[in-house]
């Protein structure tokens, strides 16, 4: 058989289509990579189905046949097995004229399933020696959304084998990947790095995939491929669906073949028709050898950077001792009370009014709405943000909607699960990571959507981060918060401290660290405050003495409030001595609590400078 690249450098050559939708449509809903053990003909029927349409390539089921995504079906020990078996089933099928390609699929996403790079080349690194050893004629890694990672992932690939290896990348946006990287500019890395074939698949049908491929230059060393989506999906009665449009697909085809593709095959929602179809392009068209290249426009961003009145608060703190307090949303409709709270703190000279997003995982009046409230009375806000409750769609919406309402602060965190509030049947989103969503903001402030795409404008977003220092080892809790500076947090905010001794322990550990830090304290209400804060709230440790001075008030309500509001003045006063920012966190809407609390930090700055 001719060798594959000979023939691409003057033939069209088609790849076959989609091998888990297929599946998907005759009712399997599994893990499609351990059909490969349990189902073997269905595998081997699918192949037959794309040769017979003309595909001279198909490729093995393996695309998530890697330890990472097999661990959660407890079939991590099955690996070389699903990727060897993968392989027999494709060689029964072909022809002599099929060429076979191992396919590897990109890890990395937006989701918490993310490894670290190391991790993630190690489970490359066996799949791919399995399918070169079971007799595989190329590689085809596909559905790399992370540049990096597909970077390494040829790089590892070329050093295990001379093979064919073709990388399909995938695009959040026309004509850019995540990060707003340029496609033509991946695409140079990636023949550096030691691809022969470069090109698209999935996320996009052939429309938008079309676009991007027109800006990109003919490459100098190597060819395209484009693997397209057979259409948007349709969502309905709980199953995804694509159009049927095999017609549309060779007229696609041939467009492809204009802009230089010569390696054409399908992804999600392709069916053997689209494949046919490919082959009609084949049979007619032959590959060109120049091209126009539509430029990409960039907009101009430094003349449209939001300007903003007030400094963040990382320059007041490093002047003067700073106090954000927070104020927690409503559990009802009635604002009365919020309102007249955040008046009061502002009165008392608070540096901002922080407003938690659905604390304990409990609806609340929306902080946005709040937010925008307070800031008409002249009250700066300071939004929590989770990933608990938004997707990608929807926190980027948010953060476009704070931006627009000229709020810049907010804190980016994980967010409690949905089973510890008033809906334990919700679902928890969790398509960020807190690293990740202080990543994405900090993308937004260079005038990138979260997709790569250009906003028109730079964002101004100062970034907060959560710190729990309330763990038996502070050394590591420390190098999470290393990471987040990394990822770009401009400050941190603890979670309430309970001990002058943790306190200064904080100090020496994060002497080193030059982002602000904030301190918690939230005074006590009472001895069931104390206790269910103490043993049910994660992230909380009250010290024996507090929870024995607490107790002692019984069920007097003043005493008890007296005695809160002393403790946290003696917290305050050791955190006075070791760091510039105290955050107020107000009980149970509580406000003259924090009010009386700001006034004495006000009154401790006045002696410290004396």
């Amino acid at each position: 058989m001719k060798n594959f690249l000979e023939r691409l450098a003057t033939e069209i050559l088609i790849g076959d289509g989609a091998m888990g939708t297929v599946l998907y449509e005759q009712g399997i809903d599994q893990c499609f990579e351990e059909i490969n053990l349990t189902k073997p003909d269905k595998i081997i029927d699918v192949h037959l189905q794309y040769i017979q349409a003309g595909a001279d390539v198909i490729q093995t089921n393996t695309y998530a046949a890697n330890r990472l995504k097999l661990e959660k079906y407890g079939l991590i020990d099955k690996v070389p097995e699903i990727n060897r078996k993968a392989v027999e089933l494709a060689q029964q099928a072909a022809t002599e004229a099929t060429y076979i390609f191992g396919t590897v699929g990109g890890i990395r996403r937006f989701h918490l399933e993310e490894w670290e790079l190391e991790v993630i080349e190690e489970a490359f690194k066996e799949q791919i020696e399995v399918l070169v050893a079971a007799g595989v004629d190329g590689l085809l890694l596909e559905t790399f959304y992370d540049l990096e990672e597909a970077i390494m992932a040829v790089t590892l690939a070329r050093r295990l084998t001379d093979l064919p290896i073709v990388m399909n990348i995938s695009l959040g946006e026309v004509g850019v990947l995540n990060g707003g990287i340029a496609v033509s500019d991946a695409f140079d890395q990636l023949y550096l790095s030691g691809a022969d074939i470069v090109g698209l698949n999935c996320r996009m049908g052939p429309f938008h995939m079309l676009r991007s491929f027109e800006t990109i230059p003919l490459p100098a060393k190597g060819y395209f491929s484009a693997f397209p989506n057979a259409s948007l999906p349709d969502y309905r009665d709980g199953r995804v669906f694509y159009q049927s449009n095999a017609d549309y697909f060779e007229s696609m085809g041939r467009k492809f073949v204009e802009q230089g593709v010569r390696f054409l095959g399908g992804c999600c929602g392709t069916t053997p028709a689209h494949i046919e179809a490919f082959a009609q392009v084949k049979a007619t068209e032959k590959p060109v050898t120049n091209k126009i290249v539509r430029p990409i426009v960039f907009t101009t961003l430094e003349s449209q950077v939001t300007k903003r009145n007030q400094k963040p608060l990382t320059e007041i703190i490093k002047v003067k001792k700073s106090v954000i307090v927070e104020l927690d949303p409503p559990k009802k409709l009635n604002t009365v009370k919020f309102m007249q709270g955040a008046q009061a703190l502002k009165n008392a000279g608070v540096d901002a009014v922080t407003m938690a997003d659905n604390s304990l995982a409990s609806p609340r009046v929306d902080n946005l709405a709040l937010g925008s409230m307070i800031k008409s009375q002249g009250v700066r806000p300071l939004v929590h943000i989770t990933c608990r409750d938004r997707n990608l769609i929807g926190l980027q919406s948010h953060l476009m909607g704070l931006h627009a309402l000229g709020i810049d602060d907010v804190l980016a965190i994980t967010g409690d699960p949905t089973k510890v509030g008033d809906f334990p049947g919700a679902t928890s989103v969790y398509d960020l990571t807190s690293f990740q969503l202080i990543q994405f903001i900090k993308q937004l402030n260079e005038g990138l959507s979260f997709s790569g795409k250009e906003l028109g404008q730079k964002a101004s977003f100062s970034i907060g981060a959560a710190f729990n220092p309330n763990v038996r080892h502070l050394d590591k809790a420390v190098q999470r918060m290393e990471k987040k500076i990394e990822s770009g947090a401009d400050y941190f905010m603890t979670q309430p401290m309970y001990s002058a001794d943790q306190i200064e322990a904080l100090y020496h550990e994060t002497k080193h660290i030059e982002q602000p830090i904030y301190i918690g304290i939230m005074p006590l209400t009472g001895t069931r405050n104390a206790e269910f804060l103490h043993n049910e709230v994660p992230g909380i440790k009250l010290t024996d003495d507090i929870r024995q001075a607490m107790a002692a008030c019984g069920e007097n309500r003043d005493a008890a409030t007296l005695e809160g509001l002393t403790i946290a003045k003696s917290l305050i006063d050791t955190a006075l001595t070791y760091f510039n920012g105290i955050y107020l966190i107000t009980p149970f809407l509580r406000y003259e609590m924090t009010v009386e609390l700001t006034n004495y930090i006000h009154a401790q700055k006045l002696s410290l400078q004396n």
